[in-house]
């Protein structure tokens, strides 16, 4: 069924994400900074609005898709935001990386205003976001979610309501940790094996098909031995989640050693430059401890 539907936030994911939703047939008004991504919606068939609050208002389904929880806020809860224009019974789909604390006291204010609000951040980077295939894990009201679960569907394959609001951002904070984590221990063995000398990309082949094996591992070891660290998520993106995590991890008293490690890494990683590095480039921190380059066999 088509909707209209606003979007908020065009950069690396959000871009295609709205393109596919045009795809779908949905009426789709687009707002951000930047002009040239702004230009590509209407190029796709958007219409623009001035501000959040003008999304709002020519919209039933307004999604957020921002860099970090004080972007979210400024949009949903500023004087030009999306409360300020929404309509009663209209939903907001918060998509982007933010604390559950913050999650939670949108979706109440949202509720002050007869408007729904769930929280469904995203896995799978850049290339799922263009094709599709995006798992969203989501929190927020039942009713609320049956309501927007096809427009989800039209920007991912996998669908998941993992309970109220802010169960969503929970579930990407452990979804990050695994994944960010997963390229960490990854790193330390390209490194081993590249320094003891063997032929990595034999080495992937051999141990892919076994426990070792993840998705993680092929999606980042053929990029990493083409010295391919184009961004489909940044250093950055990832360095703001496990801040994030860490951040919640201690309101909750959880200790994690591990993460805890990996932001120290992430903060060595800016320091040395390479902050807009797709977070496969981890790798480059181990590399420089062991004085080493992991390299496919052909460069």
């Amino acid at each position: 069924m088509t909707k209209k539907i606003g979007f908020i936030g065009l950069g690396i994911m959000g871009k295609p994400m709205s393109l596919n939703l045009i795809k779908a047939g949905h009426i789709v008004t687009v707002n951000d900074l930047n002009q040239e991504a702004v230009q590509a919606l209407l190029e796709a068939g958007a219409t623009e609005a001035r501000s959040p609050k003008e999304v709002a208002e020519n919209s039933e389904i307004i999604i957020t898709m921002l860099p970090a929880s004080q972007h979210v806020q400024s949009v949903v809860l500023g004087e030009s935001g999306i409360l300020a224009g929404a309509k009663e019974g209209s939903i907001i789909i918060d998509m982007s990386s933010i604390t559950p604390t913050v999650s939670i006291e949108l979706a109440e204010e949202a509720a002050k205003r007869g408007v729904g609000f769930l929280d469904a951040p995203v896995s799978g980077g850049e290339p799922k976001a263009i094709d599709g295939t995006l798992a969203i894990m989501v929190g927020g009201k039942e009713d609320v979610f049956e309501a927007a679960e096809s427009v989800l569907l039209d920007m991912g394959s996998a669908v998941t309501l993992v309970g109220d609001n802010g169960c969503g951002v929970t579930a990407k904070l452990a979804n990050q940790i695994i994944v960010n984590l997963n390229i960490a221990a990854m790193s330390e063995a390209l490194v081993l094996a590249a320094k003891a000398g063997i032929d990595i990309e034999k080495m992937y082949q051999a141990i892919r098909g076994g426990l070792a094996g993840s998705a993680v591992l092929d999606a980042k070891v053929p990029l990493i031995l083409e010295r391919n660290f184009a961004p489909g998520g940044t250093i950055a993106i990832n360095m703001k989640d496990i801040t994030n995590v860490m951040d919640t991890a201690h309101e909750i008293d959880v200790p994690l050693p591990l993460s805890s490690h990996l932001l120290e890494i992430f903060h060595a990683l800016k320091a040395d430059g390479k902050l807009m590095d797709d977070h496969g480039g981890i790798v480059q921190y181990y590399e420089k401890l062991a004085n080493v380059e992991v390299r496919g066999s052909k460069r």
